[in-house]
């Protein structure tokens, strides 16, 4: 597992200019940020996913680029969402704008954007491959869309299907659907169904476990700054439950908190907000969630990389699916 994580992030390495390379220190530093995120020591788990599938499938000669794009893609929109909700940390370092001015930034993900787009067009990706790379695009994009305009809008009357949804569109889409979809394409054959079903509700798993642990997981290991979304004002599935059974005084105490953008926050009224959810219970009940939707979906990968030729890559592809959304490397 290591060893293709390796090869993804060499291949990404060799994709990027060099700093030492570039006549001028202003187009050196460019080159600087567009390898920042991609050597921040991501786990490639959704590049992996893709060249354990194609394995599985029996062909992996085309999907070292394919895995190596969707890797470009995940450090593209990072730096995106990272500048659009105000971030303070990336995988355990301050967040790319807040190293460098937010337009040189900004500018660096779109570069990584066209790297992406390069990658596969000097690879000869197959059309379906980049029908599927516009595809997950499109419906992160409408996610985030739907994250963003919520904080904007001041809205609190949002249900778990809402957030469902979003999750479905910003996350789940690209972390347990593409990686699989892309995987079978890049090997040429058709996708199983279960991808699109199973890798939806695994990619739900996974972002609601990541808004458990944004409220209480290890700093040290979550790479991201704890209680981030209560800066944010993110409307998770927890905090959806927790207003719907707070108090209601208590609730809109909590609300005109959230309703302040961040430069506006003080500390301790985040830290008494990260108490009360702490306190309310749903932040066990969103882990049970994720809890029922993983193993629902994993059953269901199970029966579908069961049909596939190459047993000991499929292995491989649903233990790290595993541990996707336990977490693991």
């Amino acid at each position: 597992m290591n060893q293709l994580a390796e090869e993804i992030r060499k291949f990404i390495e060799e994709a990027l200019p060099s700093p030492e390379a570039e006549p001028r220190p202003e187009l050196a530093q460019y080159a600087e940020l567009l390898r920042d995120y991609p050597s921040r020591g991501g786990k490639m788990l959704r590049g992996r996913l893709v060249i354990l599938t194609a394995r599985a499938y029996g062909d992996d000669s085309a999907a070292l680029p394919v895995a190596a794009a969707l890797e470009l893609f995940q450090n593209w929109v990072l730096i995106h969402d990272d500048i659009e909700d105000d971030s303070e940390e990336r995988r355990g370092r301050p967040a790319l704008h807040r190293l460098y001015p937010p337009s040189l930034a900004l500018n660096a993900g779109d570069a990584l954007h066209a790297a992406m787009w390069r990658v596969l067009v000097e690879a000869g990706a197959r059309r379906k491959v980049m029908a599927e790379f516009a595809q997950l695009i499109e419906v992160t994009a409408s996610g985030q869309h739907l994250d963003l305009a919520w904080v904007a809008g001041g809205r609190f009357d949002l249900t778990p299907d809402d957030y469902l949804e979003m999750a479905e569109r910003k996350a789940a889409y690209y972390t347990g659907v593409a990686p699989l979809r892309l995987g079978a394409l890049a090997a040429g054959r058709l996708p199983h169904p279960a991808f699109a079903t199973a890798g939806l509700e695994l990619g739900v798993a996974f972002q609601i476990i990541d808004d458990v642990l944004n409220l209480e997981g290890d700093p040290g290991a979550y790479g991201k700054e704890i209680a981030g979304d209560l800066w944010e004002g993110k409307r998770t599935l927890i905090l959806i439950d927790y207003l719907g059974s707070a108090p209601a005084p208590e609730r809109a105490r909590a609300e005109e908190i959230l309703r302040k953008p961040r430069a506006a926050k003080e500390a301790d009224e985040v830290a008494w907000l990260h108490e009360r959810i702490l306190e309310s219970g749903a932040v066990a009940r969103a882990r049970e969630l994720a809890g029922r939707k993983a193993a629902g979906a994993l059953a269901e990968l199970e029966e579908a990389f069961a049909t596939l030729p190459d047993r000991q890559a499929a292995a491989e592809a649903l233990d790290l699916l595993r541990k996707l959304v336990e977490r693991q490397s």
